[in-house]
């Protein structure tokens, strides 16, 4: 009795588990059973629920042909696995396989069928009794298709463990273990397609997008990866949008508005085909053209979306899809399907009715899904193709092959052999249990399962260490995370010219496995745009910015919202939508464009410019003139002239200004640091050289007219071997500055890029500022020194004494240096350079000019003036001045003193200068200073001599009343005749030195 009872209870399950779930199902028997789900419609009806009476089941709508072909390639695959030799021999593979109809609730409904089975198997009720209608647990499911299914599916049969091999869920939220622990798939994750979407919108460089996902966890997740990625490469998006095939019609028209009126051509959307089909259809209301959309793998390829009627708003879709495998034998067995033949497949009924748009008749109306199906029938629902209300019976011998539809487009399988692939990887964890060698296993002690009552997570353990080759020769093993790593082709829409039906043209793949940046390839001669174009479209929020521009940031705006700014000077970009410039080298500045660098110009006093060209003409010219005077007084050496100019000091003033316009010309040229080393120690010793031949040779001449009677010692202190050591003490001083500048801080070859920023001025850095105003302002002190001594002796015998040309020489000198130490500090670059130069020509002229000229001119076209007698008559005539107004002085002092004394008024002097016509002059004197000593007792005394006359005149009146007075007045006279006789004599005396 207890053995019945059990037995009853048994059956009671095993009926009711076999009832339970979905009506419509393809089942069949085996030792081990594996589950299936698979959208075999698109969606359900709409249907309000009030519940005034028991809830019905929602009814599926919209076949999808796809997912039937699935369907079959999972059968195909067990009925091969069952008929191989080697691939669990004596073991069968059944299945039960339901209609998700692409939602979570009938996905959920199937899958409580599988777990209520385990359920039942976990009470171990065969030991009690045995039952021939036990029906095995289902050991592994194959499914989903959508993440967001496959989610809920997922966590459900985690909980028990049972292993999930999806062939078409790629959310990358399911790759964590902790979540879904017995999740798996043969379809690589999300996370690189999402970077391949990117990666292909840098590739077009575009960077102004909107983005469309399914609300669901396929959607969000991989369009927030994309995100990421978009983030990391500067690409912006427009607009973000949620959809789902539940969506009401405001909310598609809101998506669509958005859609219109945004600037972004690129629209990147993870949805699947059925979540997107209303918008789309919307968007084709609207005729809104001109988009370019970039398509995940769930629509890339949907039979929903890749319409001919669409074609025209969705023809520039580029999308990515599963890498094509190879199912031998596949085709034939997709042929074969027919409700007749295919007993264990209760969708057969349904896809024949659906592709040959007939009525198939069937015996057991009475059934569930017999008497649903045919109210499906009358009310229009379960049609795909047909659009009545009423479709004639169909003969039950239709060719399949006659028909187009997505079930037999089996070009490309890539759903369909994952589907494949999921069945052979489950089979081989089975094989691996059935193969195991205990002591090797992978449970406690290394034991192995029992292939008989193999349980479910005994083959989630197996599937976890899975390693085998597929039909193809590649390597399957899931990683870490249940995934397996594999490639994705990139297909192009394409107008089929002949029976004008949408073709996918593969354009390019992204290999996963490659080093970054290698990854993406595109045939872009493949791609067609809207259909006909080859031209890639635009979809940037700005134009490119040109090379020799930058982009610049627009407050409020997103980053690649930018405006076009030019390169500042000295700075480039050679790229498009550079997103700064660079700099050029120290050396190089930014041509006109801002597209390159090119060389700086290089800029200094050159000798080839027209400014250098002249300098040289000037320094050339001074130093012709200096020669040629040099020349004139060698040649005339022995004349009055340039006997009484100190002819050895005319010589080395000479040479000294040879050297000063020599020195100009280290000014001009490129400068190297031999050169800057150079020039202004030439300069300065120059100078120094010649103001101290001017020095010395002024001095003497103005001691010698003032001094008193010379002796031998006044001759041999003012000898020239003096006259040359008080020149070379000056200039000593000078080379000693020099000599402690240059070891110091000596003067450098400098290239100054600061002073403009195109042009590189080479000039000379002198070291030492503090230096070069040492060795300029000895120089001036020097200059000024002899400034004083030529203006005290500006009035000595000016016939051959040039101490008037000398001040105006020093008045010259002065003028220049004065200005040129402004100009010298205003100036820059080459310009310094020729600052100096034209101070050192201005300097060197007018000493020149002042000092030699009046006397070659002399030399050269007044030889009369060149003679003993005018210089001898100059100096008479010298003296009697000096007389003179020494006489006047003595005599006024005389005057205010009779005039305190006598207390009478003093007489008017009325007479010339009178000497002592007794006074014997011991030293004879020129003829024509003797005829002034003649004329001197006349009313006035005239000196003449060769072209002029030099008139001395002062009267002097007798006294006429106090005879005291007049004695007075002729004692002073005979002294002032004496003391005028005394200074002839003296300056005769000198005239030797002369």
């Amino acid at each position: 009795m207890t053995s019945y009872s059990c037995c009853l209870i048994l059956l009671l399950f095993t009926w009711n588990t076999a009832a339970y779930g979905p009506n419509q199902r393809a089942q069949k028997k085996g030792d081990i059973i594996l589950g299936g789900l698979f959208p075999i419609h698109f969606g359900v009806a709409a249907k309000d629920q009030d519940l005034k009476s028991r809830p019905e089941s929602v009814e599926c709508i919209r076949y999808n042909f796809r997912g039937f072909r699935w369907l079959q390639a999972m059968i195909f695959a067990i009925e091969e696995i069952n008929s191989s030799p080697t691939l669990l021999p004596n073991m069968t593979l059944g299945y039960r396989i339901f209609d998700t109809c692409n939602t979570v609730s009938k996905a959920l409904e199937a899958t409580l069928s599988f777990v209520a089975q385990n359920k039942i198997d976990s009470l171990n009720l065969d030991e009690f009794c045995n039952c021939s209608e036990h029906i095995p647990s289902t050991i592994a499911v194959v499914g989903a298709t959508g993440s967001g299914i496959s989610t809920a599916v997922a966590n459900l049969l985690g909980l028990f463990y049972i292993p999930q091999v999806s062939y078409a869920s790629s959310s990358r939220l399911l790759s964590n273990k902790n979540q879904f622990k017995s999740f798996l798939r043969t379809i690589p994750n999300d996370e690189h397609q999402a970077t391949a979407m990117a990666d292909i919108i840098e590739y077009f460089r575009w960077n102004w997008v909107g983005t469309i996902a399914a609300d669901d966890d396929y959607g969000r997740p991989g369009i927030e990866k994309f995100r990421e990625e978009a983030e990391e490469r500067d690409i912006c998006i427009d607009f973000s949008e949620l959809i789902s095939q539940y969506s009401d019609e405001e909310e598609i028209q809101q998506v669509v508005e958005v859609i219109q009126n945004s600037t972004a051509r690129v629209i990147v959307v993870f949805s699947s085909g059925p979540d997107l089909e209303p918008l789309i259809k919307e968007i084709v209301r609207r005729n809104i053209t001109g988009k370019i959309w970039l398509a995940s793998e769930a629509w890339a390829s949907s039979s929903l979306i890749a319409m001919p009627e669409f074609f025209r708003v969705i023809g520039s879709t580029i999308g990515f899809a599963l890498k094509a495998g190879q199912i031998p034998g596949f085709r034939e067995f997709l042929e074969k399907v027919h409700p007749k033949k295919s007993t264990n497949n209760g969708f057969a009924k349904e896809f024949w009715e659906e592709t040959f748009n007939c009525y198939l008749p069937d015996g057991s109306k009475n059934s569930p899904a017999s008497t649903s199906f045919h109210k499906g029938h009358e009310e229009g629902l379960g049609a795909g193709n047909g659009t009545s209300a009423f479709r004639p019976p169909c003969t039950g011998d239709e060719n399949i092959t006659s028909v187009e539809t997505p079930y037999m487009d089996y070009t490309h399988l890539r759903i369909s052999y994952n589907v494949y692939l999921a069945v052979y990887s489950i089979a081989h964890a089975l094989q691996d249990i059935y193969t195991c060698t205990p002591g090797k296993g992978l449970f406690t002690n290394g034991s192995c399962a029992d292939i008989k009552k193999v349980e479910a997570w005994q083959v989630l353990k197996h599937l976890r260490h899975l390693n085998f080759t597929n039909n193809m020769g590649e390597q399957v093993d899931f990683d870490e995370f249940g995934d397996l790593v594999g490639n994705y082709s990139i297909i192009n829409w394409h107008l089929s010219p002949e029976d004008g039906s949408v073709v996918f043209e593969e354009v390019g793949h992204y290999n996963v496995y490659a080093k970054k940046g290698e990854r993406l390839f595109i045939n872009e001669n493949k791609i067609l745009w809207g259909g006909f174009s080859k031209e890639v479209p635009f979809s940037n929020c700005s134009r490119d910015c040109l090379p020799g521009t930058r982009k610049g940031i627009i407050e409020g705006e997103p980053t690649c919202c930018f405006e076009c700014v030019d390169c500042p000077d000295g700075e480039y970009s050679d790229e498009t939508d550079a997103s700064a410039c660079d700099k050029c080298p120290e050396d190089y500045w930014s041509n006109e464009n801002h597209t390159s660098c090119i060389p700086k110009q290089i800029e200094f006093l050159a000798w080839t410019e027209p400014f250098g060209i002249a300098l040289t003409l000037f320094a050339v010219l001074g130093i012709f003139l200096t020669s040629f005077v040099l020349g004139v007084f060698t040649k005339f050496r022995n004349t009055p002239i340039v006997k009484a100019t100190n002819r050895e000091l005319s010589y080395l003033l000479l040479f000294s200004l040879l050297c000063c316009f020599s020195s100009s010309l280290f000014f001009i040229g490129e400068p190297q640091n031999w050169t800057c080393r150079l020039r202004q120690p030439a300069f300065g010793i120059s100078f120094v050289l010649c103001i101290s031949c001017i020095l010395v040779k002024t001095n003497r001449v103005l001691l010698v007219f003032e001094a008193k009677i010379p002796t031998s010692l006044h001759r041999k202190w003012w000898g020239l071997n003096l006259q040359f050591l008080l020149v070379f003490l000056c200039t000593f001083v000078q080379i000693v500055i020099c000599v402690i500048w240059l070891y110091t801080a000596p003067p450098s070859s400098y290239r100054n890029h600061e002073l403009e920023d195109e042009i590189i001025f080479i000039t000379c850095h002198e070291g030492s500022l503090m230096a070069l105003g040492f060795l300029i302002g000895y120089t001036c002190l020097l200059a000024a020194i002899c400034f004083f001594f030529a203006f005290k002796s500006r009035k000595l015998p000016e016939n051959f004494n040039e101490a008037k040309f000398i001040t105006f020489s020093m008045l010259i000198f002065f003028i220049v240096w004065i200005s040129f130490i402004p100009a010298y500090a205003s100036t820059y670059g080459k310009f310094v350079s020729a600052v100096e130069v034209i101070a050192i020509l201005a300097a060197s002229f007018g000493l020149l000019a002042c000092i030699f000229f009046n006397k070659v001119y002399i030399i050269l076209f007044k030889p009369s003036r060149n003679t003993i007698e005018e210089v001898r008559c100059s100096t008479a005539a010298h003296a009697f001045k000096v007389a003179a107004r020494a006489t006047l002085r003595r005599s006024n002092v005389s005057r205010k003193r009779s005039n305190s004394l006598g207390g009478s008024t003093g007489s008017t002097p009325s007479s010339s200068i009178s000497s002592k016509s007794n006074h014997e002059d011991p030293f004879p004197l020129p003829a024509c200073a003797e005829r002034q000593r003649q004329q001197q007792r006349g009313c006035k005394q005239k000196v003449s001599f060769g072209s002029g006359t030099v008139t001395l005149s002062l009267s002097f009146e007798e006294p006429q009343k106090n005879a005291m007075a007049n004695r007075n007045a002729k004692r002073r006279n005979s002294l002032e005749a004496q003391n005028s006789d005394d200074s002839l004599m003296r300056h005769r005396a000198l005239l030797p030195l002369q």
